[in-house]
C-alpha cells in the first residue's frame, strides 16, 4: 500500500494479479514513448488529485493558411519555434515542478548535448526561486529511468562548456540520480522519488 501525502491511498494488485497485470502491461507498453507514459502518469496523478502536472505544448509559428471552405482552415506551412523552457510543469504539495524528459540509446553515458542552453537556464531559475527542477533521462537500451535533480546536472553542463567531457557516465546518473521503476499506474512513478528528495 502506498499512502500518498494528500490522504490518497494505492492498493497494489493480489500476487495473481499482478502477475496477469504485469504479462499484459508488458505487451501493452511495447512501442510506447517516454512522453506517452509521462503523460499517462502524469493524467493518473491529476485524476487521483495527487498532483498537477501538463506537458507544456510546443510553440509553433504559422506562416501560411489556406481557406478552402468559408468554415474550414488548412494550415499550409507552420515552423516550430524554440521551445524557451522545458518540457513539462505543474504543482505538488504547495511546490512549483519544472523537468525535462530525455531518452538516449547510448548504453554507458548520456549525451548532454540532448538539452538546450536556454533549458539549463531556466532550471536554474527555478531552482534559485526554490522551485523543484530535474530531469527524467531514460536509457533505452537498458530499460532504465533515472531522475536527477537539475542541481546535480549544473555541474557536468558547466564542465562541458569548459571543454570538458561532452555527456555523464552512466554510472555517475546511477549514484547520483534514483531509479524510477517502471509500474502499471502510475507507469512511471516519479512522485514518489520526488517526496524522498525533496519533502
Amino acid at each position: 500500500m502506498i499512502r500518498y501525502p494528500n490522504g490518497k491511498v494505492y492498493t497494489p494488485a493480489s500476487p495473481k494479479e499482478k502477475a496477469r497485470t504485469v504479462k499484459e502491461s508488458t505487451y501493452s507498453n511495447r512501442g510506447m514513448t517516454l512522453e506517452e507514459d509521462l503523460n499517462e502518469s502524469n493524467q493518473y496523478y491529476l485524476s487521483h488529485d495527487i498532483a498537477v502536472v501538463h506537458k507544456k505544448p510546443t510553440p509553433v509559428q504559422i506562416v501560411n493558411v489556406d481557406y478552402p471552405k468559408r468554415s474550414a482552415a488548412v494550415i499550409k506551412e507552420a515552423y516550430f519555434k524554440q521551445a524557451s523552457t522545458t518540457d513539462y510543469n505543474g504543482v505538488y504539495r504547495g511546490k512549483y515542478l519544472d523537468f525535462e524528459a530525455k531518452e538516449t540509446k547510448n548504453k554507458t553515458s548520456f549525451p548532454l548535448q540532448n538539452f538546450h542552453e536556454h533549458q539549463i537556464h531556466h532550471m536554474k531559475q527555478v531552482v534559485k526561486q526554490q522551485g523543484i527542477a530535474f530531469v527524467i533521462l531514460m536509457f533505452t537500451a537498458a530499460e532504465e529511468i533515472y531522475l536527477l535533480k537539475a542541481e546535480d546536472l549544473f555541474p557536468y553542463w558547466e564542465k562541458m562548456k569548459q571543454d570538458g567531457r561532452k555527456s555523464i557516465p552512466k554510472k555517475d546518473v546511477e549514484e547520483k540520480g534514483s531509479l524510477i521503476r517502471y509500474g502499471f499506474h502510475p507507469r512511471i512513478d516519479y512522485i514518489k522519488i520526488i517526496d524522498k528528495l525533496y519533502f
